[in-house]
């Protein structure tokens, strides 16, 4: 008798991780489909541990993966703590280090060390090369919902920075409040935000279109733009004629023009209305990032950014910038669902990934990603003259 594929979902370690790569729903399918599945026991997670344990999975203690048998596939959403020690499963999750962003070799070098393998969410594509599975509609609709009680808060409490952000149970939720920080901005301002969404076309963009007309921002008020009107390449001047910047334009691995710089911010004085940047994309360190006017993550605990520039004095007003690298964790469960709901038709196929075109194309990415090392990797799969 064949030996059965176990999964194991580990807790996610990054503060202010709500989400869950598997969801009870999805364990339960996985279950039903003769999978193994052990579920770390987290404190964090938008799913309860019992909701895991009624449908039959495995409770296992937290962080235990480190020890589970070699044969177990560890899935997982954001990426692991930055250590220097070997991998040697299988992982699944979102590694961050295939699009040389900082520190992507020390992130790769692990898993050949260990002898391990990645399987990076990201690239998750089917025969036509679409991504199964991605957070994107969720990070431009809860992008968008930071930008515009960003820009509330801005004009209710002036010279205060936006406070920590906690996650909301329920979109009903996070829209009710949405509105009544708008609504009461709007007293005090002569009219809406008037909102640019550049990547408009994609995931990401009808995300955060959609969340500004559910906030009751008029649709004439929002600006939808795409490749179309970005192809003459930036600076764009509508950025900074908008109040309020959402970027949903994903990155590759070709340089974009930018969209907006510093110099532009200065040379702009009283005409500048721009106040809030919600970059989604979210990789300050990325060369080919095309907002080029901060170079650090924010974080719920700390959600903005003030963006100095040279020459800007106080007719040029606040200039705040959002860049959360796991923004769907401000609606974690309906984040969670939709995105599990892709990812299961492949998560089946992990029995047969040796065979499985998605997981087929993932390894055959990752062995590319290794050869890009700054050393020799070897035919055992270890790293030459790696500790």
């Amino acid at each position: 008798m064949a030996q059965r594929t176990t999964i194991h979902l580990r807790s996610e370690c990054k503060p202010l991780e709500y989400r869950s790569a598997l969801t009870p729903t999805a364990a339960k399918s996985l279950i039903e489909h003769g999978y193994v599945v052990n579920v770390e026991r987290s404190p964090a997670r938008i799913f309860k541990d019992e909701e895991f344990e009624a449908i039959g999975a495995n409770l296992v203690p937290e962080n235990s993966w480190p020890k589970a048998p070699e044969s177990h596939l560890i899935l997982g959403l954001k990426e692991l703590p930055e250590e220097e020690s070997p991998l040697k499963h299988t992982h699944i999750q979102f590694a961050h280090c295939y699009k040389q962003q900082s520190g992507w070799q020390q992130v790769l070098r692990r898993f050949p060390r260990g002898g391990g393998t990645l399987y990076d969410l990201e690239f998750l594509t089917d025969h036509k090369g679409r991504r199964v599975a991605a957070f994107g509609s969720s990070a431009g609709y809860c992008g968008a919902a930071l930008a515009l009680l960003a820009w509330s808060h801005q004009l209710l409490h002036p010279s205060e920075p936006l406070p920590s952000i906690s996650a909301y149970p329920n979109e009903s939720a996070l829209i009710s409040h949405l509105k009544f920080s708008v609504s009461a901005a709007l007293s005090l301002a002569p009219r809406p935000p008037r909102i640019l969404v550049i990547g408009a076309l994609g995931r990401c963009g009808n995300g955060a279109i959609q969340l500004c007309k559910n906030a009751g921002i008029p649709d004439s008020d929002i600006r939808k733009w795409d490749m179309a009107e970005t192809a003459s390449g930036g600076p764009f001047d509508e950025i900074v004629k908008s109040d309020v910047f959402v970027n949903c334009v994903y990155l590759g691995n070709d340089p974009i023009p930018p969209f907006v710089t510093k110099q532009q911010l200065a040379q702009a004085g009283e005409k500048k209305r721009l106040s809030v940047v919600c970059d989604v994309s979210c990789d300050p360190t990325s060369p080919n990032n095309p907002v080029r006017i901060y170079d650090t993550w924010t974080s719920f605990s700390k959600p903005t950014v003030d963006v100095r520039f040279e020459g800007a004095g106080d007719e040029a007003g606040p200039l705040s910038v959002i860049a959360i690298d796991h923004l769907p964790s401000l609606l974690p469960r309906e984040a969670s669902e939709d995105f599990c709901r892709d990812l299961l038709p492949s998560l089946l196929l992990l029995d047969k990934r040796h065979e499985a075109p998605v997981w087929l194309g993932a390894e055959k990415l990752f062995r590319e990603k290794v050869k890009t090392l700054d050393e020799e990797v070897g035919k055992n799969g270890e790293v030459n003259g790696a500790a």
